[in-house]
């Protein structure tokens, strides 16, 4: 449809998002799976799509025609391969506290290579947003499906784009892409773990809105799987960069996570535009399941029980009037 096509019926502009959260990531796509099990693939239901680290790996993939089975099977079998085991215990720790960071991305990005190939951004069959931090520029940087006078980005390769978005700092070497002139990335999880208010704030500005061809938004966001459980009183107040370790990462993805869908279910309650906005939400864990629950616990039991409460929630989800509304109706974007 034109862009700048005037509509008096309501027009909602549809946005599938995804949390950031390494391995985690798993619980996201098997709900996923679920959806697509009912209803077909999510990319002929939703305008654009977006997602932060491991979510951005999962939208680019949808966004791509991959169903959501394929994606939660590189979880599955290439987890180990991504996130090995440490040589001696706490080596890997240490690796992260005063060396080059807790893993090689080479893994990864074999992974990633045999999954994308050689395909870019502009192969993408919906409109996405990849959120990512420039090191270089300092500043936030959010990859997107080229439209209109945007033409950034359609040359950069799938392969890369999801290295920039998922390259947690601690965890994984900078990504640097020579598509940018070598410009160097981190994980987009440090501004935007949650995605939901970058893709609102891109729906309103080029698509929803007075002459244009939307008149609302709608937002179904899938969380990743949080630690639920909070931790006794009486820890180490003193508490060094090694004692903190992995924890020093994950309560700002949680933390930014919740903010964005606090704010995001305020700006429901006051816009002129309507907004809707439906959380697919962690499943609740237990501080005995705690362990099982990390960005990079990828050993069989952890991805059994994360698979599990991907499962538990996605039979939840399919059922939910809420969110089988967004599948009531296929996309009107048409790239």
């Amino acid at each position: 449809m034109e862009q700048n096509t005037i509509i008096t019926d309501y027009r909602p502009f549809k946005t599938l998002t995804i949390d950031g959260g390494g391995i985690k990531g798993l619980y996201s796509s098997t709900i996923l799976e679920h959806l697509e099990q009912r209803f077909g693939q999510c990319s002929e239901y939703f305008d654009m799509i977006c997602g932060t680290s491991t979510g951005g790996l999962i939208a680019l993939a949808l966004a791509l025609g991959k169903p959501a089975s394929e994606i939660s099977a590189i979880y599955e079998k290439q987890g180990r391969k991504i996130f090995p085991p440490s040589i001696l215990p706490g080596w890997r720790s240490l690796c992260q506290a005063i060396w080059g960071g807790k893993y090689s991305d080479k893994p990864l990005k074999g992974v990633l290579e045999e999954f994308f190939g050689t395909h870019t951004v502009a192969d993408l069959q919906n409109l996405v947003c990849i959120p990512s931090y420039s090191i270089t520029d300092a500043r936030p940087w959010v990859f997107k499906r080229d439209h209109g006078l945007l033409d950034r980005d359609n040359g950069a390769k799938l392969v890369d784009v999801a290295l920039a978005t998922s390259a947690a700092p601690t965890f994984f070497p900078l990504c640097e892409i020579p598509h940018y002139n070598y410009k160097q990335f981190i994980d987009g999880g440090v501004w935007a773990n949650n995605p939901a208010l970058v893709g609102i704030i891109e729906a309103l500005t080029y698509f929803v809105g007075k002459d244009k061809p939307f008149n609302a938004v709608e937002v179904l966001s899938v969380s990743s799987l949080n630690n639920t459980a909070g931790r006794s009183p009486g820890l180490a107040r003193r508490r060094s960069f090694l004692r903190w370790g992995a924890e020093l990462f994950e309560p700002s993805l949680i933390g930014q996570s919740a903010f964005t869908d606090y704010f995001l279910q305020k700006l429901c309650e006051m816009n002129d535009i309507k907004v809707k906005y439906i959380r697919i939400p962690s499943e609740q864990i237990s501080a005995e399941q705690q362990q099982l629950v990390k960005l990079d616990g990828a050993n069989k039991k952890a991805l059994r029980f994360i698979k599990g409460k991907g499962n538990d929630r996605g039979t939840i989800a399919k059922k939910d009037a809420a969110v089988c509304a967004f599948f009531n109706n296929k996309k009107l974007f048409k790239l």
